[in-house]
């Protein structure tokens, strides 16, 4: 088994901190009081942490291609990710939390199935 696996933990705790943050950023009631969360945006500091955070899931889901075990759920989160991307790029500012709400409990379901496997390798 690849330890590339448990890293699984880490980036489940990174996709609900995105979750979490999306919601504060473009929560209902900023959509309702039209604020428009790309002109104020999250600071500096956050912002980093963040695109660094994507960066590293990124390069982590290629390298989990390699190792057998897990090729499934890596390739249903790349996909998810690809397609969350293409739709929230064409859609109003209103959709997009439901885009990113949709492609994080997808992509959460499948790094808790990876959870799963590593635990039955245990």
């Amino acid at each position: 088994m690849s330890p590339l696996l448990y890293f699984a933990a880490l980036f489940f705790v990174f996709e609900c901190w995105q979750l979490v943050s999306a919601e504060r950023l473009l929560g209902i009631k900023h959509i309702k009081s039209g604020i428009d969360p790309r002109e104020g945006g999250p600071g500096e500091g956050v912002a980093f942490v963040w695109s660094a955070g994507i960066i590293a899931y990124w390069i982590w889901m290629l390298l989990m291609l390699i190792p057998r075990e897990g090729r499934p759920q890596i390739g249903c989160m790349l996909v998810v990710s690809l397609l969350g991307y293409a739709l929230r790029r064409n859609s109003p500012l209103k959709w997009i939390l439901v885009i990113l709400t949709l492609e994080g409990a997808i992509r959460i379901g499948m790094l808790i199935s990876l959870l799963g496997a590593a635990w039955k390798a245990l």
